[in-house]
């Protein structure tokens, strides 16, 4: 099969890969938008949770990763509910790991298993024991395949940068000693401003807060009235946000009003009606240079 990425360009991948590409759990995230509500209020923001894992993937590939890691990468997002961390919001979860806690119940109820031991893997190596995958995760400051591609994604498509950057900075980023680092000051100064532009031009823009605080109290109200469930959340953020433009719930139809284009919001520090602690996000990228 030829797979294609607007940032890596295109490959050919063996063919367990492409089972379970085409497996309906992995198909599904095509219709899951890694900034949440951000593309209800902003359309450029519509990054899908399918092309950061495929981006992983083939990142993980590149760097010389084994087809164990590749498939440990594709599949990293899989449990990943409705408009993402939006469910975390409703929940009130402030770890923000609410898709890793049911990441085995996803995976044990899916054909993942079965097509892993058709090709002779054994899958719970693979996908239960994410710590051996250090191209694929690394916890922060470090590099890891995982938060390199979604900040090159998410910059590249929301114009922050160009696919020549990109393409330079790919030049200089190393696997040395097991881990990914960079080989050029200049490159590692280039990604962690680049990342910094991610948290407070993305995460931390106040259009997005604005967005993902108006539909995770839209999915809190629907939640407590039995209009959606937590089964629902395992579906896509089409089918959920039908169920909200169905409530019968006033306070949920007008927070599903709210999210549109046309939704302008003002910072104050001192006169406000959004406030929200982001999770600290840090970058520190390892340099090697060749001497």
């Amino acid at each position: 099969m030829n797979i294609k990425d607007s940032i890596y360009g295109e490959f050919i991948i063996e063919p367990v890969l492409d089972e379970l590409i085409n497996t309906k759990e992995v198909q599904r995230l095509k219709n899951i938008h890694q900034g949440g509500a951000s593309y209800l209020v902003n359309t450029n923001w519509n990054v899908t949770r399918y092309e950061h894992s495929i981006g992983v993937m083939l990142l993980i590939r590149i760097m010389g990763g084994s087809i164990q890691e590749q498939i440990a990468g594709l599949l990293h997002d899989i449990s990943h509910t409705a408009f993402s961390h939006v469910v975390d919001f409703a929940l009130e979860n402030k770890d923000e790991d609410y898709h890793e806690k049911i990441f085995e119940d996803i995976i044990e109820n899916s054909i993942i298993p079965h097509i892993l031991k058709n090709y002779g893997y054994d899958y719970r190596d693979i996908v239960y024991n994410e710590s051996k995958w250090t191209i694929l995760e690394k916890s922060a400051p470090d590099l890891c395949a995982d938060r390199i591609d979604y900040t090159l994604r998410d910059m590249f498509n929301y114009g922050f940068i160009s696919k020549k950057e990109i393409e330079e900075f790919l030049k200089h980023l190393i696997l040395f000693n097991d881990e990914l680092m960079i080989s050029s000051i200049e490159l590692a100064e280039w990604f962690v401003e680049t990342y910094y532009k991610e948290v407070i031009g993305f995460f931390m823009n106040p259009l997005n807060v604005y967005g993902n605080d108006k539909l995770s109290k839209a999915i809190k109200v629907a939640i407590r009235l039995g209009e959606v469930d937590l089964n629902d959340m395992l579906m896509d953020d089409e089918y959920v946000f039908k169920l909200l433009k169905k409530s019968k719930s006033r306070e949920v139809f007008e927070l599903v009003e709210s999210l549109n284009n046309n939704a302008r919001v003002i910072e104050d520090s001192t006169d406000y009606d959004i406030h929200q602690v982001n999770k600290l996000r840090l970058i520190d990228p390892k340099i090697v240079i060749e001497q």
